[in-house]
């Protein structure tokens, strides 16, 4: 059985911000696997990735998110926004016999801002950081970082052309680079992308 729970609420304090917090838990659903991929014992050809054990006893522990995020409409053409998370989650629980397990802790905010110059062209800027604590996410113990900029121009209703340039940092080797076996602490990216969309939408994306 699978059951998780969210709570949260929105508060609007003023007409130009708001803000709202979620708490998610998994309780009765597993958030680990509770089987292995084994090679195969039927003597019957089976396709790979297709056998599996049951791993005995299997980890109980449960996940819990906290994220909170605000925006703030500073003026008709500058948004404002912030987010902040906290996760936390254990293999076991504390309370299973003979098994105790510390809790991997992920921690992370953004701050985000955008300003439309007009109805054609408009500039954002992101920045964002994550701890990842056992590697929860990344499959590595570090520290993320990453700042974009990114800028928005219509050509037409409905056609928007995207240009974006990210810088990504870490504080453990963990980008590709050109020299392979030979990871960086960080990476430079440039995106161009094209939305098109037809109906009812008007304004930014």
């Amino acid at each position: 059985m699978v059951l998780d729970e969210l709570f949260g609420f929105t508060a609007k304090p003023l007409k130009s911000l708001s803000w709202t917090v979620n708490y998610y838990f998994w309780h009765f659903g597993q958030d680990h696997p509770n089987r292995v991929v084994v090679p195969p014992t039927s003597p019957i050809p089976v396709q790979p990735g297709l056998s599996f054990e049951p791993i005995i006893p299997a980890p109980d522990g449960r996940t819990h998110i906290f994220d909170t995020y605000a925006t703030w409409q500073a003026t008709p053409k500058l948004t404002l926004q912030g987010e902040a998370d906290y996760f936390i989650q254990r293999l076991w629980q504390y309370s299973s016999p003979g098994h105790s397990s510390a809790p991997s802790v992920v921690t992370g905010g953004a701050g985000y801002a955008r300003y439309q110059f007009n109805s054609k062209t408009a500039l954002a800027a992101r920045a964002e950081y994550l701890s990842d604590g056992g590697g929860v996410f990344s499959g590595l113990n570090q520290d993320l970082k990453e700042a974009t900029l990114t800028l928005d121009y219509n050509l037409a209703s409905g056609f928007l052309t995207r240009y974006e340039w990210r810088t990504d940092f870490s504080n453990q080797p963990s980008f590709l680079t050109n020299v392979q076996g030979v990871l960086s602490k960080q990476q430079t990216t440039a995106t161009v992308g094209l939305i098109w969309w037809w109906g009812r939408k008007e304004g930014p994306w």
